[in-house]
């Protein structure tokens, strides 16, 4: 109904100026006329506007709809034709005119401020504005396209940097874990007493399963679905690993309390990391210490929590030093955050305790990341942080390329805002124009009297 309103208000404002001087039979033709013209300017502008010309020619009155006529050819002009059909009725009707009113006085100077007011002005205004609103969807559709190619940039750069770290990784850790496997394995078939023959096996085992867990991060990193592990997830993982470390000497406490609920996949492999870290560094700096392990449901997240005595490594005692470390919990803590919990590690009471919190599913509907997703890795190259939960994308650029300069992207994407500011403020004068020739006396711009 809206849309409609602007054409019913000009066939009304017409009539009414013809209303009290004609006719009522004349009234209700040139009523018709202009509502014909109206409807006909709604599906065909261009000829909308030459009947226009023509009605205002023959009356002297229609004043109004050629103004609307010509806003909306001058919207829908495109085409150099269009322009020239268009150029070529409005000299002609002004050439008919200037023939039919030669013999009066001043008649050229008010047909042509007439034209100027009622079809020039409204048409180039019409033109204007059509332009604009097309460039700034044009505006708009470069930035998504700017956009998109700044992330496929990213996304390429990304996958680059995870295949070199899954060459490196399986080129140099892989060998390495390959001779330790060996050689345990050795060890466990030599002459050996059998307290030291149960150490070896322990290694060999660690030393496989080491292997397989890089062989699924390369996965991971390469990115195959097969990356996620099965046996990494849920609370039995858990307790499975704390019973490897219990088989393998550590006196190892587990504990869980309330309702299990649903994490996702990511979250349950930065617990199962958490735990096995915290197992880890109970190992290395307090060995032979007690351990506990705690798995609570607090509301709608998981509590974990790893406590262990506070020690030194026998080792590192030794050389009157504390041991070095600490890159494993900086790492540790950028793949919780990246799920969307947090953690926390301080020495309390002669205890060093590390926790860590973990929302379920239902807490957090729009994580979807797998454990082989850039947000479970901890902060991903042009993240510029923790994880890819609604950081933002920085493109990273070639090797020489200079400050700014992005690959087959240009610099910066046009802001549509400041260009609509910008043409809005320019057009100002020509509506200003139009609004002070509308208002002027009609009989005396179209030679009236």
């Amino acid at each position: 109904m809206k849309r409609h309103f602007p054409a019913a208000a000009v066939i009304a404002a017409d009539t009414a100026i013809v209303a009290g001087a004609w006719q009522p039979w004349a009234v209700l033709v040139f009523a018709l006329a202009v509502g014909a013209v109206t409807v006909l300017g709604t599906r065909l502008p261009v000829p909308a506007l030459m009947a226009a010309l023509l009605l205002a020619s023959l009356t002297g009155v229609a004043f109004l709809v050629l103004l609307w006529s010509a806003y909306r050819a001058g919207a829908v002009l495109v085409s150099r034709t269009d322009g020239a059909v268009t150029a070529g009725a409005v000299a002609g009707s002004l050439a008919a005119q200037l023939v039919a009113r030669a013999d009066g006085p001043g008649a050229l100077p008010q047909l042509i401020s007439g034209y100027v007011a009622f079809v020039a002005l409204p048409l180039l205004t019409g033109r204007y504005l059509a332009q604009q609103r097309r460039l700034v969807t044009a505006l708009d559709e470069r930035n998504r396209q700017l956009t998109l190619e700044r992330e496929l940039l990213a996304e390429r750069e990304r996958l680059r940097e995870r295949l070199r770290i899954a060459r490196d990784m399986h080129d140099s850790l892989g060998h390495r874990l390959s001779l330790v496997s060996v050689q345990a394995a050795a060890l466990e078939v030599s002459d050996l007493p059998p307290r030291e023959r149960k150490t070896a096996a322990h290694v060999a085992v660690a030393a496989r399963a080491a292997m397989s867990e890089l062989h699924e991060l390369v996965g991971a990193l390469r990115g195959e679905e097969e990356a996620v592990r099965a046996q990494s997830l849920g609370v039995a993982a858990i307790e499975t690993l704390t019973e490897e470390f219990r088989t393998a000497g550590l006196a190892v406490e587990f504990r869980q309390r309330g309702e299990p609920r649903q994490l996702s996949a990511a979250a349950w492999q930065a617990a199962y990391r958490v735990a096995e870290e915290g197992l880890t560094n109970a190992v290395k700096h307090a060995p032979g210490a007690p351990v506990r392990v705690g798995v609570a449901w607090e509301g709608d997240a998981l509590l974990l929590t790893v406590v262990n005595p506070v020690g030194v490594a026998p080792d590192a005692a030794a050389a009157g030093r504390q041991p070095p470390g600490g890159h494993g919990l900086t790492g540790l803590g950028e793949r919780v955050t990246a799920v969307g919990g947090f953690l926390d590690h301080r020495r309390t009471d002669g205890a060093f305790r590390l926790v860590a919190m973990l929302p379920d599913a239902r807490a957090r509907p729009g994580s979807t990341e797998s454990p082989g997703s850039p947000g479970s890795a901890g902060g991903t190259e042009g993240s510029g942080g923790s994880g890819s939960g609604g950081a933002r994308v920085r493109v990273l650029a070639p090797v020489g390329a200079g400050p700014g300069e992005e690959e087959g992207v240009g610099s910066e994407a046009v802001d549509p805002g400041r260009v609509r500011a910008m043409l809005r403020t320019a057009g100002l004068g020509v509506a200003m124009a139009t609004l002070i020739f509308f208002f002027l006396p009609a009989g005396m711009l179209m030679g009236v009297r």
